[in-house]
């Protein structure tokens, strides 16, 4: 089929959702329910698009049960903190969405797993005093299965279209431009109301050991676009520093699954044999997550590792079964090939396990009914997780009905601004002497991967920013020579962008303690900075401010 560089198709819509993953999805059935037209835009396809893609094995309720700490209350305390980036109305709607959107998931088939008396199985996470994680079944089937739903419920999706920029009419949103990945041609779609759901992370900008960029604990495909388009439509971008993440996975799988690990029972141990965890946090292992990699951290800078294990061979018999054959699996298929290969049984022997990459995440700045302070922009990825993803996408997309209902219908772009955004978007494939696009990508790989680690300092990230913005003044210079390297190095520009901001955003945090990596030259935690630290876009300048 020919790749086509020219021509424009044209759309409109009440509401437009940028991303198909979860947020996304959610976001387009609680719109559709509200009642407005509603385009689904992604570069992926919609059946197996953004993390839940890759399958998930929990989803996060509280149903006010008489279960210990199943309460709202319970929740919002434990989740809600003073540097989040959301309200503590925010975190509580969330809660109070949690039963509806579990009943949503087993209308549209996902299996979620009940006892014997008909409650669900449900076990505990990282930092939680409950067991609010519902156990999925067949987890792997979880996305295509809410496509499925998604597309019933009548939401016009577009699949393979990349969204490479938003439309600003008179300072406000009026909907996006983009292109299709595998047939070409300039889309330009104008919206009354649109909502950002294109992933909480940028991916890519470290590897873990394997060396592979794409092996990564959630999608490889988000590098960043969720905040760079929002910062550029002059939205404010919030915890860049604090919401960079990073957890434990087994060696040279990348794959995600750690919540359940932990949550049935494993103890981690060094390479001395011994269990560390309680040393830094009461909880053990199911401390909050950035104390479990602090904690692994410092013990491997101490000379007690790696290597690192999660030691299981305590957990009964049929629990570690649940976990074997049916958690981790539906976390990611090949679980089991992996264990198989490895000739691993984990009633009798130690799982090694590894970092995986950084996640350098943050937040668009929200407010309570999932607005930015971009009017016509609204935001569904508030939260983490599957529960944190679908439950923020439904709140967004009701709040992104209700605003259209009395927005006017934008005018379309110029066809001055079309044609730049063509030329622009297609130049990489004119281009014939350049760079191509994953050396470009790697240069930015490297410089994070040297500067931005796990413990850092000053001069570094200062030095990383350097190096980035010299990678920055190569962007014209980028070729691609198909369809795909052009999403790749669209995915590029995205990716040198959101670590630029977050490398910025982390030198102003002096101090170690509240995320998972360590300041060298501030080894310490600074209550001053109980804060929440914000970019946002002056004049064409980055400027860090508190929120």
């Amino acid at each position: 089929m020919e790749f086509k560089t020219t021509g424009v198709t044209r759309l409109e819509t009440d509401v437009l959702i940028l991303g198909s993953g979860a947020a996304g999805c959610g976001a387009a059935l609680a719109a559709r329910e509200q009642g407005a037209e509603v385009i689904l835009a992604d570069k992926g396809k919609l059946e197996s698009s953004g993390c839940l893609g890759g399958g998930n094995d929990h989803f996060q309720a509280v149903l006010e049960s008489d279960e210990p700490h199943d309460t709202l209350e319970d929740f919002v305390n434990t989740t809600y903190s003073p540097t989040l980036g959301v309200s503590r109305a925010m975190v509580e709607a969330w809660g109070r969405a949690m039963p509806k959107l579990a009943s949503m998931l087993e209308a549209a088939g996902v299996n979620l797993l009940h006892r014997e008396d008909g409650s669900y199985l449900r076990t505990g996470g990282f930092g939680d005093p409950g067991k609010w994680y519902i156990n999925v079944g067949q987890g792997y089937r979880c996305k295509t299965l809410i496509g499925k739903t998604v597309r019933d419920a009548g939401v016009n999706v577009l699949d393979h279209v990349m969204i490479t920029s938003l439309i600003k009419q008179d300072g406000r949103v009026a909907g996006a431009m983009g292109y299709n990945v595998r047939e070409g041609g300039l889309f330009v779609i104008r919206a009354k109301v649109t909502v950002l759901a294109m992933g909480n992370f940028a991916n890519r900008a470290v590897p873990n050991s394997s060396g592979n960029p794409y092996n990564t604990w959630h999608n490889p495909f988000n590098t960043g676009s969720q905040y760079v388009l929002a910062y550029r439509a002059g939205a404010r971008l919030l915890n860049l520093d604090l919401r960079q993440n990073v957890t434990l996975v087994p060696k040279g799988f990348g794959c995600a699954g750690m919540n359940g690990i932990t949550g049935a029972g494993a103890h981690e141990l060094n390479a001395k044999g011994e269990r560390f965890m309680p040393r830094y946090h009461p909880g053990g292992e199911l401390s909050p997550r950035h104390f479990q990699i602090r904690g692994t951290s410092t013990e491997q800078t101490e000379g007690n590792g790696p290597p690192f294990y999660m030691d299981l061979r305590h957990v009964p018999a049929d629990e570690l079964r649940h976990l074997n054959n049916v958690l981790m699996p539906g976390d990611k298929a090949t679980w089991l090939d992996y264990i198989t290969q490895k000739n691993i049984d984990l009633s009798r022997e130690l799982l090694e396990v590894e970092f995986s990459e950084i996640e350098f995440g943050g937040l668009v700045e929200t407010a309570d009914d999932f607005s930015t302070r971009v009017p016509g922009l609204f935001n569904a990825c508030v939260f983490y997780g599957f529960s944190g993803a679908l439950c923020g996408g439904w709140l967004a997309g009701i709040g992104a009905s209700s605003a259209a209902r009395s927005a006017e219908t934008p005018d379309w772009p110029s066809e001055e601004e079309i044609e730049r955004e063509r030329l622009r978007v297609f130049r990489p494939l004119g281009l014939k002497n350049g760079v191509p696009q994953a050396q470009f990508e790697n240069a930015v790989r490297q410089i994070m991967s040297y500067y931005m680690g796990l413990v850092r300092n000053e001069q570094g990230m200062r030095r990383a920013l350097d190096r980035l913005n010299f990678v920055e003044e190569q962007t014209p210079l980028v070729t691609a020579s198909n369809p795909h390297e052009l999403m790749l190095a669209h995915e590029s520009f995205m990716l040198l962008e959101s670590s630029r901001l977050a490398t910025l955003v982390s030198i102003e945090r002096r101090e170690t303690g509240r995320t998972t990596w360590r300041r060298s030259d501030y080894p310490h935690l600074d209550p001053s900075l109980n804060c929440v630290l914000a970019v946002e876009n002056d004049g064409g300048k980055a400027r860090v401010v508190v929120a």
